[in-house]
């Protein structure tokens, strides 16, 4: 068993309020993450018994594992998701390296409004009409989740935005696998 000393775990309040609100710590966030990377069996123990499990990403970041399953996802996670989705698509119809465009490039406003124009049957289902609430609706939410940051001029996508990116390969398999059959 893990011996667990509460005075080493120094930012151990911030860190669970963030993670219990969904938050995804990663690098950027640089003392709560170099804590837990220091610490992670104290933090796993600690967590595992208050009934949490805390994920480690070797992509770079950590998280609390959700019962949020990809078909009943609520309507921000599907937000999210689509946006992804339509992000990774838009980067590779305009001759971009999708996967390095997402996290180089800064999602500006006018972008944010290319996208809803040119997907407006899919965002209207999610009641995103413009731009700005895309913005609003979805990467204001992606702050407050860890899955961006915001940079002068718009926002710039980080590491757990993977686990939306894993789930959609996952639906994708899915998808494909049930074609053979």
């Amino acid at each position: 068993m893990t011996q667990i000393n509460l005075d080493e775990l120094t930012h151990l309040q911030v860190i669970n309020k963030k993670l219990v609100t969904g938050y995804h710590i990663s690098e950027q966030d640089t003392l709560m993450w170099q804590e837990l990377d220091q610490h992670i069996e104290q933090y796993s123990a600690l967590f595992c018994s208050l009934g949490h499990e805390l994920k480690h990403d070797s992509r770079g970041f950590y998280y609390f594992a959700s019962d949020e399953s990809t078909p009943n996802m609520g309507k921000i996670s599907r937000a999210i998701a689509l946006t992804v989705y339509i992000l990774i698509e838009h980067f590779a119809n305009t001759g971009k390296d999708p996967m390095r465009a997402l996290f180089d490039e800064v999602n500006d406003l006018e972008l944010m409004q290319t996208l809803v124009q040119m997907n407006k049957h899919l965002f209207d289902q999610l009641e995103i009409f413009s731009g700005s609430d895309l913005r609003k609706d979805v990467y204001l939410r992606m702050i407050r989740l860890g899955l961006a940051r915001e940079v002068e001029g718009g926002f710039m996508l980080q590491a757990p935005v993977y686990r939306y990116i894993d789930a959609l390969m996952e639906v994708n398999e899915e998808t494909y696998l049930g074609e053979d059959e």
